[in-house]
């Protein structure tokens, strides 16, 4: 199944900031596939869902997680 994000989730990626746009489930056996474009570059890139989170956002209340 796919799904688009309405509105765009921003994450954090392996390769920095990014916006999602797509979300992709293969089946409760496999991972969740993330479409996101970079913010640096435009790039379109798929990730695991294991190899994103979510932005900080004070606002909400989300905070960059301790290392």
């Amino acid at each position: 199944m796919i799904q688009q994000l309405n509105p765009p989730l921003p994450l954090m990626t392996p390769k920095g900031k990014a916006w999602a746009h797509l979300v992709i489930d293969y089946g409760p056996e496999a991972d969740l596939m993330w479409v996101c474009f970079q913010d640096a570059g435009g790039e379109c890139w798929t990730w695991c869902n294991r190899d994103v989170c979510i932005q900080p956002n004070a606002t909400l209340g989300r905070f960059m997680p301790p290392s």
